[in-house]
């Protein structure tokens, strides 16, 4: 372990957190501790695993002991409705670990958050930057619970102002393995929308949540980032593209109904799993700090995340888990295009390369 940079990954044993860590466990110059209160799904080749609670009194004392130099923290429980169990762990488990870290010398905290700490307004600006008032949702209990640590963030920052904070604020997360709130919604052949409302929406994929996540641990940015994929959609081209038939209905109804059977009005996920809001006005974030500050593009568009995401759902009816995805034409039309976007971008930076040497 000698001369290698310690990465401790909360959350370890959720979708997110054993993703990032087995990325980073694929670099030799990284060693990731994953903490969680449970173990993690077996396949994490190699990851130091210490079974704990986020808010154990002695992790100041862990990670002093293990030299951690950067916490990535996802070990958030995105539970739509309101908990008092979730908001100790999400809000007060976060500040408590935050406080660990500042106590404790970490060099940096890489944080998953979400576009949705904007929230859904009819007056909303085409484009909300990362300086936007974070008006969230607080009928939804992980939308809540997000706003109250960005508030949080706010104070960290100028208190500790030696610990690199980078928040990354994700929208509707989608693709062939996640599970969210965006998957859940478009899991039914017809998906209700609200009648009179088309909301335009952003998407990303899941694998470029955790190619971000990776490449923020890796480097140095500070401050908060909205990240998603390049387009941007009406609700109801979405809920196409997923493969899926939109049905509309009367929006005072939806919200009635969702109240009334613990739906997504009260934060819930029976009717539709949103709180409404979200279907109903627009909350789309700029994308402009990504690209000119953090130097990520998304490898999936929001076009293609959506239909791999359809793919997978339309060809696994009647495939094996083998062959399912292999045998998706419009799959591999997206992974060509993909893959020629890619080249033509390292090839661009090779000549910007070779023009500062020319210069030199």
């Amino acid at each position: 372990m000698a001369g290698k940079r310690v990465v401790l990954v909360t959350g370890v044993a959720n979708q997110w957190g054993s993703r990032v860590a087995a990325s980073l466990l694929a670099d030799p110059k990284y060693h990731v501790i994953g903490m969680d209160n449970m173990p993690p799904e077996p396949g994490v080749a190699s990851l130091d695993f210490i079974e704990a609670d986020i808010r154990n009194p002695l992790l100041v004392e862990l990670l002093q002991s293990e030299s951690v130099h950067t916490v990535c923290h996802l070990k958030i429980i995105e539970q739509p409705h309101l908990s008092e169990s979730a908001f100790d762990l999400n809000v007060m488990g976060t500040t408590k670990v935050f406080g660990a870290c500042a106590q404790a010398g970490v060099r940096k905290i890489v944080f998953k958050s979400s576009t949705a700490v904007y929230g859904a307004r009819p007056r909303n600006s085409a484009f909300l930057d990362e300086q936007s008032p974070m008006m969230g949702s607080r009928k939804n209990g992980y939308t809540r619970d997000l706003v109250e640590i960005e508030a949080f963030c706010n104070g960290f920052r100028r208190q500790n102002p030696k610990v690199e904070l980078t928040i990354l604020r994700y929208p509707n997360i989608v693709g062939p393995t996640a599970s969210t709130t965006m998957t859940r919604y478009l899991s039914e052949r017809m998906v209700r929308v609200l009648l009179g409302f088309d909301p335009m929406m952003q998407v990303v994929h899941e694998e470029d949540v955790i190619q971000s996540l990776v490449h923020c641990i890796i480097n140095d940015y500070d401050g908060a980032y909205n990240l998603a994929a390049y387009g941007v959609m009406p609700l109801r081209k979405l809920v196409a593209l997923a493969g899926k038939y939109p049905i509309p209905v009367i929006h005072w109804f939806a919200y009635w109904g969702s109240s009334l059977f613990g739906g997504s009005a009260a934060g819930g996920d029976g009717f539709i799993p949103f709180d409404l809001d979200y279907i109903r006005y627009p909350w789309v974030a700029d994308t402009t700090r990504m690209r000119g500050i953090l130097g990520f593009e998304p490898e999936y568009t929001c076009e293609e995340a959506l239909r791999e995401f359809a793919s997978r759902q339309r060809v696994s009816q009647f495939k094996p888990d083998s062959t399912r995805m292999a045998l998706d034409e419009k799959r591999l039309r997206d992974t060509l295009e993909r893959r020629r976007r890619s080249r033509e971008g390292n090839s661009t930076l090779l000549e910007e390369q070779m023009e500062v040497i020319d210069d030199e």
